[in-house]
């Protein structure tokens, strides 16, 4: 019996569900779509044209027909955003084609009787992606007593659409037997998509920024022999190394198109002061040895001064365009200026005066007298701070200041070692952080937060130079005329000018007493503050009456808030 139903109505299918002449469900349900399993899976309604081929074949064809199925993407090798841009694309362009071919199909005879039937050839649809990389085919099986799929019928109607790139040779010369040709969405081609050269890289050797931070240890104290910003290099030695660009690697559509591509991009060699380009023009090396610092816009090399000892009478003092290092300290009444970066692995004694370009390290702290001037154009790291007057344009770290007048642009920190602030006057425009602010013994300590510290030392020290000059120009008039007389009278007077000049410059640099009053947001941070504290923002004063405790200090509404 099997044999004989085999023989009329031919071999059963796979799945029973799958052809329609098997079940006696009606044959529209048999055609329902399939729910798709992927995301690459196009649905197709009940109603959609192909169905009504997949009808029209099963009725002229006894033979098994597996249903259609659209997967853009069946085995999951396909990008994501590649599937779910085409589904969009294929699912208008499928309908059309398959509206065209049922159209075809119920008009097209052998002749123009009506008794002819209808010969229509199977005919392989593709469809190509966007970017042309990719091509399907889904192959409309014939009509009437149309020819059946052939190789070489499969091979012409690909050569019409001009894909010939990247053709599934294999999967497209077994087409015309695959027991699965009609109604089935099959990858026929893949392109070679277009590879943009890389850019070029720089590898550098040496920091761009440096990294100005602090650890401290369980002991609660900063290793400031550990905060070297001095990166040395010896001349010939490499900064930097020019990764070069790669080409582009031009690719190929489906249609044997060329997709051109872009070649990477150069970069140069960020070539600063003391450095030169190597002969292969991928390196850049110093020309002298020095400290290596990038400027912003390129490496340069900096000499570095080294004292090994103190700064004594055996070195004099010190003015140098470039970075110092002292191993040992700086003296009483001695000077180092230097337009780069100071390290100092001792401390600075009394009546010393000290000036940096860039950032300041004392080891072992600052030590004055009173009349100890400390300038850092960007931050300073010291031990402590004891009897002196300094200046910073940056942030300021160290474990005490005791009787110290600070002039801070950015944030002062004293919150490791002891983290006291007992006398003096301490002004940051930004924050002030510390353990301890004043003493048990009530000892004046004057805190000043916002406005422009810096700015306000400058006229200040500049009004005491003037006055100073000023005095040094009426002892000299009184003096009797004398070549000395006239050669120093002659100096004073332009030191005078030039002081004058420099503090009206500055007065017409800085702002009006609105905008100045705008600044005064800093805050103050501390873990206790003493009487005897004078808190001060612009025109605002507070004085502590009583000990606060984890307290902070801003200036709220124009009033001095302690929270």
């Amino acid at each position: 019996m099997d044999k004989f139903m085999s023989f009329l109505f031919g071999p059963p299918p796979e799945d029973p569900a799958e052809d329609p002449l098997l079940s006696e469900q009606a044959p529209a349900a048999q055609a329902a779509p399939e729910v798709p399993s992927d995301p690459s899976l196009v649905e197709i309604s009940p109603d959609h044209p192909l169905y009504k081929l997949y009808e029209l074949r099963r009725k002229e064809n006894n033979s098994h027909l597996y249903a259609p199925k659209v997967s853009l993407d069946e085995f999951g090798v396909l990008p994501p955003e590649l599937v779910k841009q085409e589904k969009k694309r294929i699912q208008p362009a499928l309908r059309n084609a398959a509206n065209a071919r049922l159209k075809a199909a119920k008009g097209t005879k052998k002749s123009k009787d009506d008794d002819e039937p209808l010969a229509l050839d199977a005919e392989p649809w593709f469809f190509i992606s966007a970017d042309k990389l990719y091509a399907w085919t889904l192959v409309f099986p014939p009509v009437g007593e149309g020819q059946e799929l052939s190789r070489d019928s499969f091979y012409r109607g690909m050569f019409g659409q001009d894909i010939s790139f990247g053709v599934d040779t294999r999967l497209a010369d077994r087409m015309a037997h695959e027991e699965k040709r009609y109604f089935q969405l099959y990858l026929i081609a893949h392109g070679k998509p277009a590879f943009d050269g890389k850019n070029g890289n720089i590898v550098d050797y040496f920091p761009r920024e440096v990294q100005r931070i602090f650890e401290v240890d369980e002991f609660d104290q900063v290793d400031y022999t550990a905060l070297n910003l001095i990166h040395n290099v010896k001349e010939g030695q490499e900064i930097c190394r020019l990764i070069l660009p790669t080409e582009g690697e031009p690719g190929r559509t489906v249609q044997d198109q060329e997709i051109p591509a872009k070649s990477g991009k150069s970069v140069p060699l960020p070539k600063g002061r003391n450095t030169e380009i190597s002969e292969d023009g991928v390196s850049l090396v110093a020309t002298i040895s020095g400290h290596v610092e990038f400027t912003g816009r390129s490496f340069q090399v900096r000499p570095v001064m080294d004292v090994a000892g103190d700064v004594d009478y055996s070195v004099g003092d010190i003015n140098f365009l470039g970075d110092v290092n002292i191993k040992g300290d700086v003296r009483t009444g001695f000077t180092v200026r230097a337009s780069g970066n100071i390290q100092v692995g001792g401390m600075i004694e009394a009546g010393s005066t000290v000036e940096s370009g860039g950032d300041l390290v004392v080891v072992k702290g600052i030590l004055g007298d009173g009349n100890t001037v400390i300038r850092a154009q960007r931050c300073l790291f010291s031990k402590y701070i004891e009897n002196a007057t300094v200046y910073v344009r940056e942030n300021l770290q160290t474990d005490c200041i005791l009787n110290g007048n600070v002039y801070c642009n950015g944030e002062v920190q004293v919150r490791s070692g002891r983290g006291s602030i007992m006398g003096g006057r301490i002004w940051a425009a930004d924050k002030i952080s510390a353990t301890a602010v004043g003493s048990k013994s009530e000892c004046r300590t004057a805190v000043s937060l916002g406005g422009m510290p810096c700015e306000n030392f400058e006229l200040e020290y500049l009004r005491q130079e003037l006055k100073k000059l000023e005095m040094e120009q009426e002892e000299l008039e009184c003096q009797m005329d004398s070549p000395s007389k006239s050669s120093l009278l002659s100096k004073t007077r332009m030191k005078l000018t030039v002081t004058e000049h420099k503090l009206r410059q500055l007065e017409e640099d800085m702002p009006q007493p609105n905008a100045a009053a705008k600044k005064n947001n800093g805050r103050l941070e501390c873990g206790v503050a003493y009487p005897g504290t004078e808190l001060t923002f612009g025109e605002e004063l507070l004085r502590l009456r009583h000990e606060s405790r984890q307290c902070v200090v801003r200036l709220i509404n124009g009033e001095i808030v302690v929270i």
